[in-house]
C-alpha cells in the first residue's frame, strides 16, 4: 500500500523529510506547506535541494493542503517558540481526520504528567473522534532516549539507573532562535534564559524521563529534579547560529532526574558545547563531535555510544536527517495505529523497510 503524504515545512528538518518521503517506496508526496511567501509555487525538489523536480508545488494555504485528504502529514515546522499555536495546528489536522507524525512540540512525545490531563485528553479525543493518530518523535526527544534505552533494558537482570545523554558540539547547528533566545548562548551569565527557568527543562525533556519510567513500570517522585551548569566563552566565537562574545554563555550541561524515594532512577542529560575544546572534564563523545550515550547501571552494567554523521561529515546535519527519518519511517505504523495519541510505547517496531539501496 502507498500512503499519500503532505510535508509541513521545508526548513532544516523538513528538507530532509521531503527527500526521505521521495525515497520511501510506501509513501507518495502530494503536498508541501511553507510559511515563507517566497517559497510558494516552488517545486518540492528544489526546496529540498535534490537538484530535480518532484512535480509538487509548495503552498502556504492550509485549507488547500487539508483538502487533499492525505493519509498523513509529516509536520516538521518550528515549534519551540510557538508551542501552544503548534498544538492548535496539530489538533486541527486530527479534527480533519488526518494522521500526523511531528517533530514537536517535544513535550507531546509522552505528555502524561507533563501537561494537564485535560490538554492530553483534548488532543487524544480529537484523534479518536475523527479516526486519526498523532505521534511526536525524532532523535532527541525520540529514538535515542525512548526506543533505544528501553530496548537495552530487555537485556537487564536488575536495573539501578538508566541515563540517556546527548553530548554534542552545536557550533555548526543553525537555529538562531533556539540557540540564542531559548538556550541563551551569547547572553550574559547572570541572565537566565527561558530554557532554564524553573520547570521548563521538565516540560521540554520530562517526557523522556516519564516515558522510560512508564516503560519500566516505575512510579517517580514528584516533581522531577532539574540541575544545570553554564560556562562562559574564553574567547569570542562565531558559530553557525550567532556570535558569542567572550565571557558570555557558551556551554551548558543539564539533567532532568526522575527519582524513586529520592534515589535517581531515570536521568536525561545534555552536554552542549559551542566549541569542541570547551569543558574537557565534561562527558565527551567517543568519536566525532556529537553522540548519544545510554548507560544502564545494574546487572549487567551496559553502555551504548551512538554516533552519527552525514555525507558532509557533520553530526548536526545527520541529526536533522535522523529526526526527519524517524518520522518518515513511522508513517505506515502511525496510519495503521489506533486513533488518538500514540507514543513509542504504543507503536510496533519501526524500521527502514524498503530503503536498502
Amino acid at each position: 500500500m502507498v500512503y499519500r503524504v503532505v510535508e509541513w515545512s521545508t526548513g532544516t528538518v523538513g528538507k530532509h523529510a521531503i527527500a526521505g518521503i521521495d525515497a520511501h517506496p510506501e509513501l507518495e508526496l502530494v503536498g508541501v506547506w511553507v510559511s515563507n511567501p517566497d517559497k510558494v509555487g516552488k517545486d518540492a525538489g528544489e526546496l529540498a535541494g535534490l537538484g530535480r523536480s518532484l512535480g509538487v508545488s509548495a503552498s502556504g494555504d492550509k485549507d488547500e493542503l487539508l483538502a487533499l485528504k492525505p493519509d498523513c502529514i509529516v509536520h516538521t515546522a518550528m515549534t519551540d517558540d510557538r508551542i501552544f499555536e503548534a498544538i492548535e495546528d496539530l489538533v486541527s489536522f486530527l479534527e480533519a481526520g488526518i494522521n500526523v507524525v511531528s517533530s514537536g512540540p517535544v513535550l507531546l512525545q509522552y505528555p502524561y504528567g507533563v501537561i494537564p490531563a485535560e490538554s492530553v485528553n483534548r488532543i487524544a479525543d480529537a484523534g479518536k473522534s475523527n479516526g486519526a493518530t498523532l505521534h511526536v518523535n525524532g532523535i532527541d526527544p525520540g529514538f535515542a532516549n525512548d526506543v533505544l534505552p528501553l530496548v537495552m533494558t530487555s537485556l537487564s537482570q536488575r536495573i539501578d539507573e538508566v541515563r540517556c545523554s546527548e553530548i554534542a558540539d552545536y557550533s555548526t547547528y543553525y537555529q538562531p532562535v533556539v540557540m540564542q533566545n531559548i538556550f541563551g548562548f551569547g547572553k550574559p551569565l547572570d541572565e537566565t534564559p527561558p530554557l532554564l527557568q524553573p520547570g521548563v527543562l521538565s516540560m521540554a525533556w520530562g517526557s523522556v524521563v516519564r516515558q522510560i519510567a512508564a516503560g519500566l513500570g516505575v512510579t517517580l517522585d514528584e516533581p522531577l529534579i532539574e540541575k544545570y551548569e553554564r560556562e562562559p566563552a574564553d574567547a569570542d566565537l562565531d558559530i553557525a547560529s550567532c556570535h558569542i562574545p567572550k565571557g558570555t554563555a557558551a556551554a551548558l550541561r543539564f539533567e532532568v532526574i526522575g527519582a524513586v524515594n529520592g534515589v535517581p532512577k531515570v536521568v536525561l542529560e545534555h552536554v552542549t558545547r559551542t566549541h569542541r575544546d570547551q569543558m574537557p572534564d565534561w562527558p565527551q563523545p567517543v568519536r566525532g563531535d556529537g553522540a548519544y550515550r545510554i548507560e544502564i547501571k545494574g546487572e549487567p552494567a551496559m553502555t551504548v555510544d551512538f554516533s552519527h554523521h552525514g555525507e558532509s561529515g557533520d553530526h548536526n546535519d545527520s541529526g536533522m536527517i535522523t529526526t526527519a527519518m524517524r518520522l518518515v519511517n513511522s508513517v505506515p505504523a502511525v496510519v495503521e495505529a489506533d486513533p488518538g495519541l500514540a507514543t513509542a510505547l504504543d507503536l510496533p517496531q519501526v524500521t527502514g523497510r524498503g530503503l536498502v539501496s
